[in-house]
């Protein structure tokens, strides 16, 4: 994250190797709290810009659709790839390889840490290990959006992508959410880290006066009741028992919705809220017409609506708008 920062040279920045050749422990700068999603992804983003006008960030396809405007809106310069084919329901890792590979040094490369937003397809670990060591030595600045931690695998489980990429780099930027797992929607409760062995007051004044110019002091309810919860142990043993509970009642989901379907195999798999099916967007309209099932237009379905008495509705509903089409999602 180099050059253009205020406050000190870009020497100083940039050093991150003490007298003597002692690479410095990592170091982490909670830039601002209270706030996510947009506002934390924009803040982000102006960071980078402001540390390299027009640095890029790799965005895989399909992604949060906000995501190509707020970084765009910030100044960045927006690249992509194919991160999912809804066909086969495969994450297409070789091209997302292929992308890492083309990005150049200081550019930014989106990472969804885990539960993907809209695909539901996680890195496995060995993935995550080669994006972690290609990220490295490509110079890039992974930017993980971490929304869903608990959702996927577990509280641990689903952080350990990300650990290894953060341990793997000098600098990363972390958007962290409370919005699902604390059930804090309206609140726009998380975070914004970044990690650095560089000089991290820079990072953090920087970030600070980027929040103080936004939004100058953001509400704290949401952020109250997370301070509350996880300073009790009796409060978050009750919060990690229902966040288990409703983890598992998605993942249930998915294996029912797979059992019913052999070209529904791969959901078991995937993680979190969200299934990417290859719908247009005159039968996600039939969907919503006829059967009662509601889906956006890209054909993203929130598995959380679903339970075990209305997956086989579901089901039968899927199949009497793809029969005639051909894009029937296949085992691959």
């Amino acid at each position: 994250m180099p050059t253009k920062l205020t406050t000190t040279s870009v020497d100083r920045y940039r050093g991150s190797i003490d007298e003597g050749g002692a690479r410095r422990q990592p170091q982490y700068s909670a830039g601002d709290l209270g706030r996510f999603g947009q506002p934390a992804h924009r803040i982000a983003a102006e960071l980078a810009d402001a540390a390299r006008p027009g640095a890029r960030i790799w965005l895989g396809t399909p992604t949060w659709p906000n995501h190509f405007d707020i970084f765009a809106g910030a100044g960045l310069t927006v690249s992509t790839y194919r991160y999912f084919d809804p066909v086969t329901q495969t994450l297409t890792f070789d091209a997302m390889m292929e992308a890492l590979n083309r990005a150049a040094p200081g550019d930014l490369v989106l990472l969804h840490g885990c539960c993907h937003n809209p695909s539901g397809a996680d890195l496995d670990r060995l993935q995550w290990s080669e994006v972690a060591r290609r990220v490295a030595s490509r110079g890039l600045i992974p930017l993980i959006d971490f929304a869903y931690q608990g959702l996927g695998d577990g509280l641990e489980a689903d952080a350990s992508g990300l650990r290894h990429v953060i341990g793997a780099v000098d600098d990363a930027i972390l958007s962290y959410s409370c919005d699902k797992n604390f059930g804090l929607y309206r609140e726009r409760t998380g975070a914004l880290y970044v990690h650095s062995r560089r000089h991290i007051d820079l990072v953090r004044t920087n970030v600070l006066a980027l929040a103080r110019a936004n939004w100058s002091m953001p509400p704290d309810h949401g952020a109250a009741i997370v301070r509350l919860i996880l300073a009790s142990a009796d409060l978050r043993k009750r919060w990690q028992d229902e966040l288990d509970q409703m983890r598992l009642r998605l993942n249930c989901v998915r294996g029912a919705l797979a059992r019913a379907d052999t070209n529904l195999i791969a959901v078991e798999k995937q993680r979190g809220l969200f299934v990417s099916l290859p719908l247009s967007p005159d039968q996600v309209e039939t969907l919503r017409r006829d059967w009662a099932v509601y889906a956006v237009g890209s054909g993203r379905i929130n598995v959380a609506g679903l339970n075990l008495q209305t997956v086989e509705t579901f089901i039968e509903a899927l199949r009497a708008v793809m029969a005639d089409t051909g894009r029937c999602p296949r085992v691959s």
